[in-house]
């Protein structure tokens, strides 16, 4: 049985730790909720923030997504807010997984929940797919063309455009997570306050509103497991919401590997570094003939996006330093990784 993994009640408290699951609690919610049959589970994806689980409970095939031990810091994590996120935008024809349940009820797991279908496609880490490798290109040409079609999404009526406030947002994502940082750290890097200063002094006018995924990378999509290659769903909702879709380009192309390129903790898909994909400027350039976006300003973004990077990423190193992030593998590396981030995002800054 894992550590993150208590059967009862009785054994979670009896833990070093509070556990992401305890099975005796899930599977009363589930009965409550129509959902039974023999359980069975394991953990899945790479995501560093959020943990998601795969059940099988009786025939059916679900995920569990929740937010990570207690305590969580303020407006963050909150799996109520993706859930109604994914709901609407799959009414938007957004490729999503469908949403099964919701739970709020915070004695179930200890942070509230919901449960999705879980489908049958390919995340594309470290290796090309059988279904592209004749054209592995296709991977990347179909995740660009997924993020101008969500971007295409009419966010001006409706539910959507409840989702947040596109005016000023890049002002207030710049100022956001400066403030964040001496909250999340306990170290000092002369980059952070010079990042700061110099992205809050040339933002750049925003041509119009989109959804804003907020962590748009090919880690975050699902492949429909045939060829041809098209995205089945896209994935975590965490940080979505309504701002310049030029936000999200600079995100996906900061975490995009390309041979020659820095390797930092933002490059969770390394195999695009290999021969037959393409380069970060070609896939801004098909973006921009999809949407007709202007990618004057392209540095900017990809320099906000590194800085962002950085700082949540000191959150995830902090925590384990704190001992609430048990058994990570990844945490430790951000000791080096962070500061990268910020010389990385000053080269680019400096570049653009």
């Amino acid at each position: 049985m894992s550590d993150d993994v208590a059967l009862t009640r009785a054994d979670a408290q009896r833990m070093p730790h509070p556990p992401l699951l305890v099975i005796e609690s899930l599977r009363e919610y589930l009965s409550s909720v129509g959902l039974s049959g023999d359980l069975s589970w394991a953990r899945i994806g790479d995501g560093h923030s959020n943990v998601t689980y795969g059940l099988d409970v009786g025939a059916r095939r679900l995920v569990l997504r929740r937010g990570p031990r207690p305590p969580l810091p303020p407006t963050t994590h909150d799996m109520l807010r993706e859930a109604r996120v994914q709901r609407l935008l799959a009414d938007a024809g957004v490729p999503v997984p469908r949403i099964v349940a919701v739970c709020d009820d915070e004695s179930v797991l200890g942070v509230p929940f919901y449960l999705m279908e879980r489908l049958d496609g390919v995340v594309v880490t470290d290796a090309v797919p059988a279904m592209s490798a004749s054209d592995p290109a296709a991977i990347a040409w179909a995740a660009v063309d997924a993020l101008a079609d969500l971007h295409a999404v009419d966010v001006s009526q409706g539910e959507l455009a409840t989702l947040g406030r596109p005016d000023g947002y890049l002002s207030r994502q710049v100022s956001r997570f400066a403030s964040l940082w001496p909250t999340v750290s306990r170290r000092s890097f002369v980059e952070v306050d010079r990042l700061a200063e110099g992205l809050a002094t040339r933002v750049p006018t925003s041509a119009r509103a989109s959804v804003v995924h907020g962590d748009y990378r090919i880690g975050n999509l699902m492949l429909a497991p045939e060829a041809p290659v098209r995205v089945q769903a896209i994935l975590d909702w965490e940080m979505a919401t309504l701002g310049d879709p030029l936000a999200d380009l600079g995100y996906f192309l900061a975490t995009y590997a390309e041979p020659g390129a820095a390797v930092t903790p933002l490059e969770l898909t390394p195999v695009t570094r290999g021969e037959g994909f393409p380069s970060r400027a070609q896939l801004a350039e098909r973006y921009a003939l999809r949407t007709g976006a202007d990618l004057g300003a392209l540095g900017w973004y990809r320099t906000l996006a590194l800085f962002k990077a950085a700082v949540f990423c000191e959150a995830i190193y902090t925590r384990w330093c704190d001992g609430e992030r048990p058994g990570d593998e990844f945490a430790p590396r951000l000791a080096e990784g962070v500061p990268l981030l910020l010389r990385e995002a000053e080269r680019e800054a400096r570049g653009s």
